[in-house]
């Protein structure tokens, strides 16, 4: 068996070890292998932006049940007060009150019953009808409007309504009752929308 120093004494090169004869699995990865580097779970921000589209889409749907609430009970409203007419005093035209419940009423079915046809629409085109900032500040101010208007036409007939039914308990001053009821409700679908609105154009989003 040689010595090693023999090599140095007559001057030949030492023999090196020939490569890749280590182990291969402490060997350190080259730079840029894509087959070795591990992915990063969530490095892409794709997560986050899906589930904002979804809470969107959960809101608009809370939105569009609300309006078709205020859209049924606008309509009730209207029905009823309308044919509230029983002859002399038990026509409901011969109160200002009434007329402004029956007022209401009719521009809360108009008002709500455009904006379930403009959900149908972009429903079954797939395109919107507006900008999502536009439609964003007609829902909140619309909705805030229609909701002071149908409170305050039904608070206006609440007092006159009450004094009949203390004389006057019929067919008539139930009618109007049942008309002011339907309106509060109403109120209480588009008070709740507005504030989701609000929040919408809060949380406005452009992607």
């Amino acid at each position: 068996m040689s010595d090693p120093n023999d090599h140095k004494l007559t001057g030949l090169p030492t023999p090196t070890a020939p490569p890749g004869t280590g182990d291969t699995e402490s060997q350190t990865p080259v730079p840029g292998n894509t087959g070795s580097e591990t992915p990063v779970p969530g490095g892409t921000g794709v997560g986050p932006i899906v589930e904002r589209w979804k809470r969107e889409d959960l809101l608009k749907k809370g939105c569009m049940g609300l309006r078709c609430i205020g859209l049924v009970f606008s309509l009730l409203a209207f029905i009823i007060m309308a044919s509230n007419k029983h002859g002399d005093w038990r026509d409901f035209d011969k109160y200002e009150e009434y007329r402004y419940v029956l007022a209401i009423a009719i521009l809360s079915t108009l008002y709500t019953g455009l904006l379930v046809l403009r959900h149908v629409h972009e429903l079954s085109t797939n395109n919107e009808t507006f900008s999502r900032q536009n439609l964003a500040l007609l829902e909140f101010f619309g909705d805030q409007l229609m909701a002071y208007l149908l409170l305050s036409a039904a608070s206006s007939a609440v007092p006159l309504t009450n004094r009949m039914r203390e004389n006057n308990d019929n067919i008539f001053t139930d009618s109007s009752a049942s008309a002011i009821g339907m309106e509060f409700v109403a109120f209480l679908a588009l008070a709740v929308s507005a504030i989701i609105s609000g929040y919408k154009l809060s949380n406005q989003t452009y992607i």
